[in-house]
Parts: C-alpha cells; structure tokens; sequence
C-alpha cells in the first residue's frame, strides 16, 4: 500500500479547488427558501430545480468529449469562472419569472462541467489499486461542504440575508478558480489507445447499464432531500437544514477518512448493499421523524448510505468504462444526479403537495429498496 500513495500535490489542489467550489454550490441548499419566499410552491421549486438539470444534462456529451480529446483542466478552469458569474446573478433575481430559469440554466452548466471534471481529475491521480479508496477520500471534498453550506447558510440567512449568501458563494466560487490554475493536467491520452468513440458509446456499454441504472435511483432518491429539506424544516419547525446535513456529512467523513480500504479490500459489491440499505433506513427515518434528534439519526443514516454508494459505484464505472473514455464515463455517471433532480424534483414535490412530506421520504426510501432489489439481479456474475 506505501508504494502507491494517494495523497500528492495535485490531488491537494483538485481536493481544494472542489472543496470550494462544493461549498458554494452547497449554499444554494437554501436556495428553495429563497424562491418559496418569491413567491413559489413545492411542485415550481421542483420544477426550476429541474431546469437546472435539463441544462446540466444537455451539455454532459461536450463536456466528455472535450475531457477525452483535450484534457479536464481546460474544463475546470472555464466552469470555475462561469461559477463565479453566476453565482453573481443570484442577486439580480427579484421574482419567479424568466430571469430565474436562465439563471439556473447558467449554474447547471457551470456545475455539470466542474463536478464531472474534478472527479474525472481524481480518477486520473489516485493508484488503480485503490481506486475507490482515493476516490472515497477525494468525496470527502464534496461531503464536507453538505455541512458546511448548510451551517454557514443558516448563519448568514440569520444574520443578513440571501444577498449575503449569494456574495459569500461568489467569493468561494473565484478562490475555487485561483487555486485550479496550479493544477496540472491529468490526462495522458495511451500511445497505443483506441480513439474514444464518444458519450453516446460509453452510455449504452453493457457492462455500465446496471450502474447507471443504480446511480439514477440513488441520484432520484437524494433528490427528495437535496430539493426539499428546506421547505420541510420551514414547514414542520423540525430542527435545520444545518442539523440534518452537519450529521450527514460526519457520518459520511468519518466513513471516508477510517474506513475508505474496507470497499477495496473486500470487494466493492459487499460493501454496497448495506450502504444502499444504511440509505433507504435513512429516508424512512425522515418519514417518521418529529423532533430535532429523530432528524439527526436520519441524517446519520443518509451519510452512511452516501459515504459508500457514490465512490463504490463511481469507482466501478471507472474501473469498467475504456480509460480513453473515462471523461465520457463519468460525465455520463455525473448527469445521472442531475437527472436524479429532473425526475425526482418535480414527482416528489407532487407527492408532498397530494400526501405530504412523511410519505415523500418514505416513497424515496422505496426507490432505493428497489432500486438495490434490481441492481442485484441485473449485475450477478460481474
């Protein structure tokens, strides 16, 4: 294991220029409160939610090609800048209307090229041996910000505004930028490599159709939480969106920082399906809360779930996809969160608006349930 090392300088920067541009994109957890307070209800904050999505999906086969044919810093460096952009334009928005949807249709772009090139960056620098090991620990730089964007949200919202919100995001966002510009490029097209045959291959490889199938499920279920905590919080009076999401990122750290070998030292499966199950226990756990400390063990719950199941699978779509497709790969894998918020925005935000928050979180755990149900079967033998 010390002749393959996962901590380097790039993977500092990469983990750095992540963390940062995570927390401000993790600010925007807020973000519903801000358009219910313009004036909108569950189903349109699903559905401008959900056009952020469309955006961000729609540009994910531009953005695996480019990775594959000109490296993932050019990506970085451009999405790093339209970040700090948009997070600006926050502060022009003054009601639900047109403006807002070209807003979130700029974040969606700018958010869909840095999260599918850094993780892309990571899985260039960490040894193959311990893939997802470093791609666990390099999460870590995603997971942090949950609690950190919702904490530091609930502070300023309490002692300012969302305009404040809105220039603190735009600060994180430019540092993100500065600390990106030391990183080297990662990608070494192979001398003997195949020429990349492009998305639309890698989405309908065979080997890669569970796992897609698995991360739209687990993507459509985090949905349910991502897009409605807010407004359940606002609504029930039950703790904070800095509760949930503070025990959510620890369970899912502590997870990451002393138990990242346990995937790779007993095989990614085995440590998935309890994952999958340690996430479905969470939402039921939503269903049935009613006080701040059931909030907190539902959060723990999430955290477990997540801090396994997004590097596990991430880890096997690399270690599956051809390595001169690995952009393609995982911009195809990280469109699946973005359309895990395209479907589950606006169906969730139904169910709440016909049956209520307790049956939202439950139908999300039964998502997941039978979610890892299929996976199970559709995978044996691999």
């Amino acid at each position: 294991m010390g002749r393959d090392p996962i901590l380097s300088r790039q993977f500092a920067f990469c983990f750095l220029g992540s963390f940062l541009q995570s927390l401000a994109f993790n600010l925007f957890l807020h973000l519903p409160g801000f358009i219910k307070e313009l004036g909108a209800r569950e189903v349109e904050i699903g559905l401008i939610f959900s056009v952020t999505a469309v955006a961000a999906i729609a540009v994910r086969p531009s953005i695996g090609r480019v990775m594959d044919r000109r490296g993932r810093r050019p990506v970085i460096l451009l999405g790093g800048l339209l970040n700090t952009m948009v997070c600006g334009l926050y502060l022009t928005i003054s009601e639900i209307g047109v403006w807002i949807v070209v807003v979130r249709v700029i974040h969606g772009l700018s958010e869909a090229m840095l999260f599918s090139a850094f993780f892309t960056y990571a899985a260039d620098i960490v040894p193959a041996r311990r893939r997802t090991e470093g791609i666990a620990l390099f999460g870590v730089s995603g997971i942090l910000p949950i609690a950190l964007g919702g904490v530091l949200g609930d502070w300023i919202l309490a002692q300012a505004g969302y305009d404040e919100m809105f220039r603190v995001a735009v600060v994180l966002a430019a540092a993100s930028v500065l600390v990106s510009f030391p990183m080297a490029e990662s990608y070494v097209r192979p001398v003997d490599g195949e020429t990349p045959r492009g998305f639309g291959a890698a989405v309908v490889q065979p080997s890669l159709l569970p796992l897609w199938f698995l991360g739209a499920v687990f993507a459509t279920a985090l949905a349910s939480a991502f897009t409605f905590m807010k407004t359940f919080v606002m609504e029930t009076g039950i703790g904070s969106m800095g509760l949930f999401f503070s025990a959510y990122a620890f369970a899912a750290v502590v997870l990451r920082i002393f138990f990242a070998w346990i995937p790779d030292r007993v095989g990614p499966k085995r440590a998935l399906f309890p994952a999958l199950g340690c996430l479905c226990l969470g939402f039921f756990a939503l269903a049935l809360a009613t006080d701040a400390k059931d909030l907190a063990i539902a959060g723990i719950l999430c955290g477990l779930g997540h801090g396994f199941t997004f590097p596990i699978v991430s880890g096997m779509v690399v270690t599956r996809a051809r390595e001169e497709e690995r952009g393609a790969a995982m911009s195809v894998f990280t469109a699946l969160f973005d359309a895990g918020v395209l479907v589950g925005g606006p169906a969730f935000g139904a169910v709440i608006g016909v049956w209520g928050y307790s049956t939202m979180f439950a139908c999300a755990g039964g998502v997941v349930a039978l979610g890892a149900v299929v996976f199970g079967f559709w995978d044996r033998g691999r």
